[in-house]
């Protein structure tokens, strides 16, 4: 019971602190204070040495001058809760919803963008008046992949309305049973199984297939994009791809402890959920383990690890054929699925398949990772596998000294008074939604110039290639068994904390087949 109170106490907290600081603000004395504590301060661009990476320095203005907002609404908790709960004023999307029978009978949503209150007579552009077009002539399609628990936040909502405005085709991905979308099947998806992303993305591509296709995930939701990028290597059909707040160790962030008010409302989404199923999934779960589960990681291994469920299969179903048999699976769709018709041995198994950087090497589409070092649902960022970023030429680390979970709120005019010259523009809303659409703009740029300058741009797809460091030139390997790490080939004498400033290494950007 005393646990019961103290997790209502530290729910009801951060309520009460914005309401007091929004009392606060509106003292024009304490206004002033925050105006004095403005601060230009200039990101980490953490990558390997190539032409992309000074292309992006010269060209991607947004990682020069992110304005921002300063302390008390640059709180990172306060910023957190904002972009999770808190509703922006302004134009609403409208979505028009599709539901995409999966090969298992499954079935996820795509939430396709078709207009907004207020659409007409409004046209917006990126900065410098330029709006993404490479290759063709056709807008671009955005994907959009929200958090693991499902649905749209404020955040991700914001973001499709400056892509709208911008000229994307926007359209959202969300997995089977959340966000409205009807569970079919006794499955779930797994934290970093991108076969269900795998389809839709097939899916989007045939609706629009003279259009680029880019994709952003919003903090866990990386889970399966990183995943779906290594696995599917040089043919995929992305050209570039963004996370924002991502989860790159997955073990390790369900072993962080997290604040209760976050874990609790993370919990409450996930069981709220379950709880719709709960009829269908007694027979092959243990549904009231899962509901009274008190951590993330509980609740997880309780649905996708056969240890878990040993016990419960054992006592209900003692003719079974064990814990580790495809439940309700045809023949056929289990060894389509492969390892992932069946349960994980244990919690370690489970993320040999499922780390979200277990194929990085495969990667071979330009990676942008916006991370913030005072992020409250994600572990330190001294954790970050910042090896990967320094030796790997297709990942892009972006870290900022504030920005909290998918957050980044830039100031306003009033905060930025006596910061900034008087013919200089001030840009409001979200940095990482500002910068995220200019680095693909640049990245298309970029490309495209490759491709006018000779390099070769074959392939089905028309996306770019891995090359240099890794030279994969055989289109005709045969498939393999992954091992799962999150960088299978050590890679020595790593430099430290590169950047573009240093000597610029032999790499082409070359298409090239693994498959």
């Amino acid at each position: 019971m005393a646990l019961f109170v103290w997790d209502c106490f530290f729910c009801l907290l951060p309520s009460l602190l914005l309401f007091l600081l929004c009392v606060a603000l509106r003292w024009p004395r304490a206004r002033g204070w925050t105006r004095l504590t403005v601060r230009v301060a200039k990101p980490r661009f953490i990558c390997k040495t190539t032409a992309l990476a000074k292309y992006l320095l010269r060209h991607c203005g947004s990682l020069a001058k992110p304005r921002l907002v300063p302390w008390p609404r640059g709180d990172p908790h306060l910023q957190t809760l904002s972009s999770l709960l808190c509703e922006k004023p302004g134009d609403t999307i409208q979505f028009a919803r599709e539901n995409l029978l999966l090969r298992d009978g499954g079935v996820v949503a795509v939430d396709w963008a078709v207009g907004r209150k207020g659409w007409e007579g409004q046209k917006e552009h990126q900065s410098g008046g330029k709006a993404l077009g490479c290759f063709t002539s056709t807008p671009p399609v955005l994907l959009l992949i929200p958090q693991s628990w499902g649905g749209m936040t404020p955040h991700l909502k914001a973001l499709c309305h400056l892509a709208t405005c911008q000229g994307f085709y926007v359209v959202v991905f969300h997995p089977r049973g959340t966000a409205g979308c009807p569970l079919t099947t006794a499955r779930l998806t797994e934290f970093g199984d991108p076969a269900d992303l795998e389809q839709a993305v097939a899916y989007i591509h045939s609706r629009h297939p003279s259009s680029v296709l880019v994709a952003v995930s919003e903090g866990s939701g990386s889970g399966i994009l990183l995943s779906y990028l290594g696995e599917r290597g040089s043919s995929t059909y992305l050209t570039a791809a963004a996370a924002i707040s991502p989860v790159l160790q997955g073990q390790l962030w369900f072993k962080t402890t997290m604040a209760p008010i976050y874990r609790w409302g993370a919990l409450f989404h996930r069981k709220l959920q379950l709880r719709r199923y709960t009829s269908s999934f007694r027979g092959v779960l243990d549904v009231d383990r899962a509901l009274s589960s008190s951590s993330l990681r509980d609740f997880e291994e309780s649905l996708f690890c056969s240890s878990a469920r040993l016990q419960h299969n054992a006592s209900r179903h003692p003719a079974n054929s064990g814990p580790h048999s495809p439940q309700g699976l045809a023949p056929s769709v289990a060894w389509a699925l492969g390892e992932r018709a069946y349960p994980a041995k244990d919690w370690d198994s489970y993320w040999e398949r499922n780390e979200p950087l277990r194929d990085a090497d495969e990667v071979a589409v330009p990676v942008l990772c916006i991370c913030s070092r005072d992020d409250p649902l994600l572990p330190p960022a001294s954790t970050l596998p910042i090896p990967l970023f320094q030796s790997n030429p297709y990942f892009h680390l972006v870290l900022t000294d504030k920005g909290g979970h998918c957050g980044f709120t830039l100031a306003g005019r009033e905060e930025m008074e006596g910061g900034r010259t008087e013919n200089e523009e001030v840009e409001e809303g979200s940095w990482s939604h500002i910068l995220v659409l200019e680095y693909f703009r640049v990245v298309a740029d970029f490309l495209k110039g490759q491709e006018r300058d000779g390099a070769s741009w074959g392939g089905p797809h028309g996306e770019q290639s891995q090359a240099g460091q890794r030279n994969r030139t055989s289109n005709m390997a045969p498939p393999r068994r992954r091992r799962a790490t999150m960088m299978r080939r050590p890679r020595p004498q790593a430099p430290e904390w590169s950047s573009a400033d240093a000597e610029e290494e032999n790499f082409i950007w070359k298409r090239s087949y693994t498959r």
